[in-house]
C-alpha cells in the first residue's frame, strides 16, 4: 500500500521529463515483461475464452485512458492529494455503479456512509471556498474522471471468472503499451531516455517493479490467502501513504481540508465494506 502512494509522487516527478503517453507506455510494457516470470512461476494459466478477449480489449482501453488521466491530474495537481482523492472516492464509486447496475435499494446505513463519503470528497475539493475556478480546476476534473474509471475497470476484470486476475491485467498491459507505441510514441523516446538522470529511473522503477510488478502480485497472494475484504481494508493505508510521501520529497501542502476529507472517506468506506456487493455483481 505504500508503494501504491508513493507512485502517485514518482508520477509527479516523471512529468517533468516524457508526456502522458510516453509515462504510460513505459510503466505497461515494463509492468508485463516484469509480470510474465511471476506468472510462469506461480504457473497461472495463459488461456483465456473469447468472452475474457473481448474483456481484455475493453479493460485495455479503461486502462489506458485511466493512466493517462492521472498522468494529467497529477502534472497540474499534486500527486498527494490525487492519491488521496481517487483512492478515497474509488471504493465509493464502485459501490454506487454496481448498485445502479444491479439495481439494488440502498440501506440507510450505506446511504449515510455514502452522504459522508460525500462530505469528505467536498472537503478535499475545499468547495467551501466558493471559488468555481479552483472546485473545478484541471487537477480536480482529472482526478474525478479516474476515479470513476478505475471503478469501471474493477467491474470488468470481476466479470473475467474464467482467467486469472493476474493473467487478465498481464494482458491488458500487453494490449495497451502496444497500442500506445503504434499510434502515440515514435522510436526517438528510447534514445531520449537514455540520457536521463537517475532520478528518472529512479521513479520508473518505484511505479513500475515497486508498485505494480511487485505490489500488486503481493495484494494478488494476500486476495487469496486472506480473503478480498481483508486485504481491502488496507488500501485505507494508501492515501496517507501518497500524502506523507508528498510532503516529505516534494514538499506538497497537506491542509487541513484534505486531512478531514481522507478521514470522513475513509469511515465511509469502512461502513461500505460491510456490504459484499460483489457477491451480487457475480451472481448476475
Amino acid at each position: 500500500m505504500v508503494f501504491w502512494g508513493a507512485s502517485w509522487i514518482s508520477t509527479k516527478v516523471l512529468t517533468t521529463y516524457v508526456n502522458e503517453y510516453e509515462l504510460v507506455f513505459l510503466r505497461m510494457g515494463i509492468c508485463f515483461i516484469t509480470m510474465f516470470p511471476i506468472i510462469y512461476f506461480y504457473k497461472l494459466s495463459f488461456k483465456f475464452d473469447f468472452k475474457s478477449f473481448l474483456l481484455i480489449l475493453v479493460a485495455s482501453v479503461v486502462l489506458t485512458f485511466y493512466s493517462i488521466v492521472m498522468f494529467l491530474g497529477v502534472e497540474h495537481g499534486t500527486g498527494s492529494f490525487g492519491g488521496a482523492l481517487v483512492t478515497t472516492l474509488i471504493p465509493i464509486n464502485t459501490f454506487i455503479i454496481i448498485a445502479i447496475i444491479n439495481q439494488k435499494s440502498i440501506s440507510l446505513k450505506h446511504s449515510f456512509a455514502l452522504i459522508l463519503g460525500a462530505f469528505g470528497v467536498l472537503n478535499m475539493l475545499n468547495i467551501w471556498n466558493f471559488n468555481l475556478n479552483e472546485i473545478f480546476s484541471k487537477d480536480n476534473i482529472y482526478f474525478l474522471i479516474a476515479s470513476i474509471l478505475w471503478p469501471i475497470l474493477t467491474i470488468i476484470t470481476a466479470k473475467a471468472t474464467k482467467i486469472n486476475a493476474m493473467v487478465f491485467t498481464f494482458y491488458t498491459y500487453i494490449i495497451s503499451s502496444f497500442t500506445l507505441y503504434l499510434f502515440f510514441v515514435d522510436n526517438t523516446l528510447f534514445t531520449k531516455i537514455i540520457n536521463f538522470d537517475s532520478i528518472f529511473w529512479f521513479n520508473i522503477f518505484v511505479i513500475t517493479i515497486l508498485s505494480t510488478t511487485f505490489a500488486t502480485s503481493i495484494y494478488f497472494i494476500g486476495a487469496s490467502k486472506l480473503g478480498a475484504k481483508e486485504v481491502s481494508s488496507y488500501i485505507f493505508l494508501v492515501p496517507a501513504s501518497a500524502l506523507i510521501i508528498g510532503a516529505i520529497f516534494l514538499g506538497e501542502k497537506i491542509t487541513y481540508n484534505i486531512v478531514i476529507g481522507t478521514i470522513f472517506t475513509i469511515i465511509a468506506i469502512y461502513i461500505l465494506n460491510n456490504l459484499n456487493i460483489f457477491k451480487l455483481f457475480r451472481k448476475n
